[in-house]
């Protein structure tokens, strides 16, 4: 496996996006061999940790990447703008940037550029739900022209934040659009209110007890895919905290040398497994 780092080519000058970050992405590219995966072009999956847009998790990046390059993807973390970088649209120009970067090298990289997928965590899983939304808005064109090239075949959405009505997770939405946005400004950074019949195909999961996130950002999202006739599948655990990323000793936080039991929930574990069934059985081996 190749693993190397690159800069995301946006000109954050011309654009006039500010800030002193510029997004990179961690490429971990699975080998082929003679022997028996010469012609191999794999599925990717793009990844964009949680963190409230205020910081990126590294409990929701190269431990997820690891899990889908299990499964013979190609997998890439996007290192995007947080904090006082991350107003609308910078991150999503990015997370777009990510997606169009992966196909243009798609040959180099021994990837299908028919099936390329975005996850998230969390304030990333907006992050994703919004490449899903806005691949061809208009800013975007403003910037890639053709923006085929940045379209993702699917979404993966860990519990996600998507709504900025009463069930919001306010910080989230202050660092993208600030503390006094108008309802006009928050409805569009609103995905359940972006959603149309160009969404793509959608894995979502989240549990019934978050209390950071609250179920009903996945059960909005679900709503809308579902009058849009969009794809998707998605899970209610019953219980587990914010967070959960795995659910299991390699991403649970620590607390005096110990894992924190509240991070493990069991039930949760499976969604590694259902969410690359999804893609592969429900989303890739779909006709073209």
């Amino acid at each position: 496996m190749k693993c190397f780092d690159i800069n995301l080519a946006l000109d954050y000058d011309k654009y006039e996006l500010g800030g002193g970050h510029r997004a990179t992405m961690t490429c971990y590219l699975p080998s082929n061999f003679e022997e028996f995966s010469a012609d191999r072009k794999r599925p990717a999956m793009i990844v964009c940790p949680g963190g409230g847009y205020k910081m990126r998790s590294a409990r929701e990046a190269e431990p997820i990447a690891l899990q889908y390059v299990a499964a013979d993807m190609a997998a890439f973390v996007v290192h995007y703008s947080v904090d006082e970088d991350a107003a609308f649209p910078r991150c999503v120009l990015e997370a777009l940037t990510a997606i169009k970067t992966v196909r243009e090298n798609a040959a180099a990289w021994d990837i299908d550029p028919d099936k390329i997928a975005i996850s998230g965590f969390s304030a990333g899983g907006h992050l994703a739900a919004s490449a899903g939304a806005f691949w061809n808005a208009d800013f975007a064109k403003e910037v890639f022209g053709n923006c085929e090239l940045c379209k993702p075949n699917a979404a993966v959405l860990c519990y996600p934040v998507i709504t900025s009505g009463i069930w919001a997770h306010r910080g989230s939405f202050n660092k993208l659009v600030g503390e006094d946005a108008t309802q006009e400004q928050l409805d569009l950074v609103s995905i359940e209110k972006q959603v149309t019949e160009s969404y793509p195909p959608s894995f979502i999961w989240h549990t019934g007890t978050d209390g950071a996130v609250p179920v009903n950002n996945s059960l909005f999202l679900a709503q809308a895919l579902a009058e849009k006739k969009v794809l998707f599948e998605l899970h209610v655990y019953p219980t587990g905290v914010h967070g959960l990323s795995l659910s299991d000793e390699r991403t649970s936080r620590f607390k005096d040398g110990k894992y924190v039991e509240t991070m493990m929930e069991k039930r949760p574990r499976q969604w590694v497994s259902d969410s690359i069934l999804f893609l592969k059985e429900s989303v890739f081996n779909q006709e073209k």
